[in-house]
């Protein structure tokens, strides 16, 4: 039995669809509310459904905000969106939010239930005539996110010492006297480094280093070591 949470701003729209829907033996229409309601979230955690149905043409773009409120009131829900809005704007923010589905008015009562079924299966469904724009706006925001974030993040600190040190040309057991480590973790921390860089080769990794502007460590001076001689004047000073 799936439970559901009917969210519209018509209560007479409401009230039919929950009648034709309560007429499915595996949906339970758990309650319904409008997209105004200021206890909307509290709501939702109350009633835990598993399937939020809300009608987002009134919201605009508002959409992904009311969305993105539902989803962290009760995250194991699915959003399934119903509108009449052919804008794929819309659609966008819609999907941005999390949304698994978007359902046009115009489709029939019969389509909707597989749909409500479908999502909860891990399923989505958006208009095919919606579906190119949306996936090439959301593989924008996938590489936007690479290009802005930095590659190095996936290292431990340790792991980006060991990785300044081989931008310095150091190797295995150079690093380890100067890192106070053994030459066994400085091999660990290299494996892990080629992993999470996704590379093979420790000229790879600098490679990505250094276009990733890893600054090298600043070296104290070894305590005990000869200074550098000063040349002197001919006239002794």
């Amino acid at each position: 039995m799936r439970r559901l949470l009917l969210v519209d701003d018509y209560r007479m729209v409401t009230e039919a669809l929950a009648s034709r829907l309560s007429t499915a033996p595996d949906l339970w229409v758990a309650g319904c509310c409008t997209t105004d309601d200021p206890q909307l979230p509290e709501v939702v955690r109350w009633l835990r459904p598993d399937v939020i149905l809300i009608e987002v043409e009134p919201l605009g773009f508002a959409v992904g905000e009311v969305l993105l409120r539902l989803k962290a009131a009760w995250p194991a829900a699915h959003l399934v969106v119903v509108s009449g809005d052919h804008d794929v704007a819309h659609a966008v923010e819609a999907a941005r939010a999390g949304a698994a589905a978007w359902v046009s008015k115009e489709q029939g009562a019969d389509d909707l239930e597989t749909v409500l079924r479908g999502v909860c299966q891990g399923h989505s469904w958006f208009p095919p005539e919606m579906l190119g724009e949306i996936l090439r706006e959301l593989r924008d925001d996938v590489r936007r996110a690479r290009e802005d974030s930095d590659p190095l993040d996936v290292l431990s600190p340790r792991e980006r010492d060991v990785l300044a040190s081989m931008a310095e040309g150091k190797r295995g057991r150079q690093i380890a006297e100067e890192l106070l480590i053994s030459t066994d973790t400085v091999r660990t921390h290299t494996r892990s480094i080629f992993s999470k860089l996704d590379v093979h080769s420790r000229l790879e990794a600098v490679r990505v280093a250094r276009a990733a502007g890893l600054r090298l460590p600043e070296r104290s001076p070894v305590i005990g070591s000869r200074p550098t001689p000063v040349p002197s004047r001919p006239d002794g000073r």
